[in-house]
């Protein structure tokens, strides 16, 4: 009882001191502000150049006055190219960002993150394998579904690994955090092992493909891909407003939570259903991009505390922030090339999660 009434204690200090931090709306509302000035700057930077002077009339909210040749041209480069694009990068932004405060909360580490652990592995290693199927000889039939077939192959292999992740680091009734991290590093070992045999046995086509899925990028994002996102969006926000109290009262322990009313083991299914489906459709629209999952919860702790029921939407918005900012810099700095958004996020992300590692270690304040 003594040890209970301790965690109770420490439970009220946080909540005292989360009546300190911003007020959710001011968050929420400084968050999407600064998306929408995100979204206007990555419309206006790129290969062909948009004026912000021309953005209005590009975007058909009012005629240009003057006669313009250039219309056409920006009109074409906006809702063909930039705005797919970018609503794709806010999309996956924030579902990755989500699926990583979920799975933070829900194994009680700050280190969880559906790319460290395998889980986009494994995803990108069932959409590699979609790939050279469906252009074999064998998959030759269902060639035309290829598009619809990725996205359902992503999640079928997120799925499959998040399942296998738990399943190994739960035992009676407990997860070990420690074998649950080196448990996705051999899960992602195994993948990406498996990504290698493909990679062999793929031709040319079949190999930029795939490279495409490693590497990470949303060059290929178009209105046809972004549908594969909707239902999951659709679903997300009303999963995740059902899962918050949950995970609050989860960092208490299993057994508390399950005493304060909260059905553990129907969280624990609501949430790996909808973190291997958050992250399949993102690693079908633009292949494996990691430390998006770790690095935004992280920072949003500090912030606003570890509500869940303000941790989620902020999630969401900053990682969509990220993304669409990290996808700018990546068609911009190496111009007119295109770098992997992938390796962007990793070259951030990296230096970050080794950041917190040693804040654990006492050795760094972060």
């Amino acid at each position: 009882m003594s040890m209970l009434a301790e965690r109770r204690a420490r439970t009220k200090q946080r909540r005292a001191g989360m009546s300190l931090r911003p007020a959710a709306t001011l968050t929420l509302f400084s968050l999407l502000a600064a998306l929408t000035a995100t979204a206007l700057v990555a419309l206006t930077v790129g290969a062909a150049g948009i004026p912000l002077s021309r953005l209005p009339a590009a975007l058909g909210l009012w005629p240009d006055g003057i006669a313009n040749p250039l219309l056409a041209r920006d009109q074409l480069v906006v809702w063909s190219i930039r705005v797919p694009r970018i609503a794709a990068a806010a999309m996956v932004g924030a579902l990755l960002a989500v699926s990583g405060a979920i799975m933070q909360g829900l194994f009680r580490n700050p280190l969880a993150d559906p790319a460290l652990v395998g889980v986009s592995s494994g995803g990108a290693f069932a959409a590699a394998a979609a790939i050279v199927f469906t252009d074999s000889h064998l998959g030759e039939s269902l060639r035309f579904l290829q598009h619809q077939l990725l996205p359902i192959a992503a999640f079928a292999g997120s799925l499959l690994t998040t399942i296998m992740l738990y399943g190994i680091a739960s035992r009676g009734g407990r997860t070990s955090i420690a074998i649950f991290l080196l448990a996705g590093l051999a899960i992602a070992a195994i993948a990406n092992a498996g990504i290698g045999l493909l990679v062999f046995v793929a031709d040319d086509r079949q190999l930029r493909d795939i490279t495409f899925w490693l590497l990470g990028s949303l060059s290929g994002a178009t209105w046809s891909k972004l549908t594969a996102l909707a239902p999951v969006l659709a679903i997300a926000p009303v999963a995740c407003l059902a899962i918050a109290r949950g995970l609050d009262v989860l960092v208490l322990g299993e057994a508390e939570a399950f005493h304060s009313g909260v059905d553990v083991e129907r969280l624990k299914r609501i949430s790996i259903v909808l973190v291997s489906a958050m992250t399949g459709v993102a690693v079908s629209v633009c292949g494996v991009v990691g430390f998006v999952g770790i690095v935004v919860p992280h920072l949003l702790r500090l912030v606003i505390g570890p509500a869940h029921r303000l941790l989620l939407p902020a999630s969401a918005l900053l990682g969509a922030i990220l993304l669409v900012g990290a996808d700018t810099v990546a068609r911009t700095i190496v111009a007119p090339a295109e770098m992997p958004i992938g390796i962007l996020t990793a070259a951030i992300g990296a230096p970050f999660f080794l950041a917190m590692l040693l804040r654990q270690r006492g050795l760094v304040s972060l």
